[in-house]
């Protein structure tokens, strides 16, 4: 028997929840058991003991005292009066009903997990072999009435049981079994190979959830990104690798693993059967999702921030460097979309051209540095609201478009940004462990050997540690990109959504009309100089104000209260609305060396 065994039985599937039997001999004297705050990947403290309930520890010695009920040494930390040597198993009660690729999720349709949420780990054990069992009882599978499959990255065996079925997992130690998720349910698949040097690669990609997508044209295309990839970076971090997809209305997000991703993806976003030859945007999206996610398998799970190579999972363990790996990837990804010929390039412009626009309507560029944003990760990103845009920027966001200034930066020089990514990438492959920890310093010494002392300087004091403009269309006009500039898409300086009340809005732009009038957050405006408020009568309104010295006078609910406001005309005082570009392309050797890079 393993050191450590987990056992996962699924019988209360219709009530959402997962019991759990934890077996392990402890090392030393009242061993402590702990569960993860936050999960690799996602930087905001999720809390995932929540959701546990009811810890019982069973000592396998008749003169011990057993079916200890264990209490709290804190949020996540639990202790067992045991003695070195003694075999002990613990059980416990897991809710499982999120639907998030960060959590664990389990109904009468699928049963999902993420280890993080559902395994307590044996304090100073963590790096013992494991033996997982996932039983699933019949009831499961006749309430399905079709075949259900396992996906998950762990290397796995199926045994049949008169009323159960059971799916054996092992893991090298508790890091690969928390960063495998696994899915039991009726899934759609395909596999494809990538060809890395002799060796030949196996990618799985499976899908749950309602759908009716060409699954041959996803295969095709994802097929020519994952090549693009490990053509660039030489070979993978892993043996093979899965890609496991949820089918749902709206829900969207990844999560990178260590040789998997997990998706959740609009239905809409998935190719159908009369898909053009160049991906619609929605196609697009989803495509971008996997490219994103898939990278981190080298840009994150490989090379990292060198605080995340021994991350205290306990509480937030903060880094400068999410712009790079979160922004480098947000950049490359859509890159690698037009790199491999699954979009054109007049495609792969237009969504940079989104990028741009979302980096100018977000005025908190001015206020925090994109370092200074990765820092601040944990208590902003994940956790946005009305003033989130006044106040800061996404490392995401910015981070992508820093990468591609600093891209085109490295053109001039006889370097690209992908040159950088791969000397990290064989610095990890030379450990022992293929893992290299990124910090500010190695960062500066990569950047210096790639181009002049000064000039990296100069780049990261204004653009990484400052909040300098970026000058995006100063670089792009170099590779003969041009700019056409649109109208304004925001009023008032506010953003707003029709409603039968009237219009409700969402967000104000500091020092704007709206703001000037004292205009907030979830204010529905009824009425407008008398009339009531409609989208097109507030443009009409707005327009007059060009010309006009005139106030317009706006009634508004707050709450269930009825307040008057007037909103003044437009003035130099007044912060310019948000300007939407579009990107032209050149017809141009040096466009073609930026994006058709070899």
């Amino acid at each position: 028997m393993s050191q450590i065994h987990y056992q996962f039985d699924f019988k209360k599937f219709r009530e959402h929840l997962v019991d759990v039997t934890l077996t392990f001999t402890a090392d030393h004297d009242n061993p402590v058991i702990w569960l993860p705050a936050w999960i690799a990947g996602s930087y905001m403290i999720r809390e995932f003991s929540k959701h546990i309930t009811a810890v019982t520890a069973t000592i396998h010695d008749p003169n011990a005292k057993n079916n200890q009920r264990l209490k709290k040494l804190d949020k996540n930390h639990w202790q067992i009066h045991a003695k070195q040597g003694d075999r002990i198993s613990v059980t416990y009660e897991v809710y499982a009903y999120d639907l998030s690729v960060r959590g664990a999720y389990v109904d009468e349709t699928r049963l999902y997990g993420n280890f993080t949420s559902l395994a307590l780990a044996v304090q100073g054990q963590e790096n013992q072999a494991i033996k997982a069992e996932l039983i699933c009882p019949q009831d499961f599978y006749e309430v399905n009435g079709v075949e259900v499959s396992l996906a998950t990255a762990l290397p796995e065996k199926m045994h049949q049981q008169a009323k159960q079925t059971i799916y054996q997992l092992t893991a090298d130690n508790y890091e690969q079994l928390t960063d495998s998720p696994f899915e039991i349910a009726e899934q759609d698949e395909f596999w494809f190979d990538v060809e890395s040097g002799e060796n030949t690669i196996a990618h799985r990609f499976v899908i749950s959830g309602v759908h009716h997508s060409d699954l041959e044209r996803l295969e095709t295309d994802l097929s020519k990104i994952c090549q693009s990839y490990v053509d660039w970076l030489g070979d993978t971090p892993f043996d093979d690798y899965l890609f496991m997809t949820m089918a749902t209305s709206s829900d969207y997000g990844g999560l990178e693993h260590l040789a998997s991703t997990s998706l959740i993806t609009p239905r809409d976003d998935l190719p159908t059967f009369f898909e053009q030859a160049e991906p619609s945007e929605s196609y697009q999206r989803f495509l971008g999702l996997c490219s994103h996610e898939y990278f981190h398998a080298w840009w994150v799970k490989t090379v990292r921030p060198e605080v995340f190579l021994t991350a205290n999972f306990n509480q937030e363990t903060y880094t400068t460097l999410l712009w790079v790996f979160e922004g480098f990837t947000s950049y490359v990804d859509d890159f690698m979309l037009q790199k491999s010929g699954v979009i054109s390039q007049h495609s792969y412009l237009k969504l940079l051209a989104e990028q741009i626009n979302r980096y100018y309507q977000t005025h908190g560029r001015a206020l925090q540095s994109v370092a200074e944003s990765s820092f601040d990760a944990w208590i902003k990103l994940y956790r946005s609201d009305e003033n989130t845009a006044n106040a800061g920027i996404s490392y995401y966001n910015k981070g992508a478009l820093v990468a591609l200034c600093l891209d085109l930066t490295l053109i001039n020089h006889g370097k690209r940004i992908f040159d950088v990514i791969k000397v990290f990438y064989d610095k990890a492959k030379a450990q022992d462990n293929r893992r290299f920890g990124m910090t500010d310093a190695n960062l500066d010494d990569v950047m210096n050997e790639c181009l002049p002392k000064d000039v990296w300087q100069d780049f990261r004091a204004n653009y990484i540690d400052g909040t300098t403009e970026l000058p995006l269309f100063e670089l792009l006009s170099e590779q003969d990109v041009s700019i056409e500039q649109k109208d304004d898409d925001i009023t008032w300086g506010m953003k707003y959504m029709s409603e039968a009340t009237g219009l409700k809005v969402q967000r104000v732009v500091r020092n704007s009309q709206a703001a000037a009038a004292g205009i907030s957050a979830n204010d529905v405006i009824v009425a407008i100089d008398g009339l009531k408020a409609s989208e097109k009568w507030l443009k009409s309104t707005a327009k007059t104000q060009t010309i006009s010295e005139d106030p317009a006078v706006c009634h508004v609910f707050r709450r269930d209260e009825l307040l008057v406001l007037e909103v003044p005309p437009v003035s130099d005082a007044h912060v310019k609305q948000p300007q939407t570009w579009t990107l032209i392309a050149g017809d141009t050797i040096k466009l073609d060396h930026w994006l058709e890079w070899k």
